[in-house]
């Protein structure tokens, strides 16, 4: 199990096949999203990424990278604080904020960092329970 101060960090890239299978799957075509011109003129630099892509990378994080294998996530809260763009190289921070072994959770603490200034562009909190297999 995890301990308490356990730190992980990992590398994403936000393509065009990300940005675009997510339109694909979901169907989220709001011009913020798929039109420059729209986007620039609402004050960014160009279409903003779903924040849910960032909530794809920290389902992945958990089921794929955590060394816990035995983990499923319970609940998840997250906050963008800035706008992700198209071609943005993020770091995930996570960090091991408690473990509470009575109840098999362990509670994660996630920062999305771009890379280009290293700002925080979105901060989350996970909790993960721990799962087991009943013997039969």
């Amino acid at each position: 199990m995890a301990n308490i101060g356990d730190k992980f960090a990992e590398h994403f890239v936000v393509s065009a096949d990300i940005h675009e299978g997510f339109i694909a799957i979901f169907g989220d075509r709001h011009p913020l999203h798929t039109d420059a011109r729209y986007a620039v003129a609402r004050g960014f630099q160009s279409e903003v990424m779903h924040g849910n892509i960032l909530n794809g990378f920290l389902s992945y994080f958990v089921g794929e990278c955590f060394p816990d294998r035995e983990v499923m996530i319970l609940s998840q809260e997250i906050k963008y604080q800035r706008p992700v763009y198209l071609g943005d190289r993020l770091t995930l921070e996570v960090e091991v904020i408690d473990v509470h072994h009575s109840v098999n959770v362990i509670e994660l603490a996630c920062k999305f960092r771009n890379e280009i200034d290293s700002k925080i562009v979105a901060s989350a909190r996970i909790n993960v329970g721990r799962t087991s297999v009943k013997e039969t």
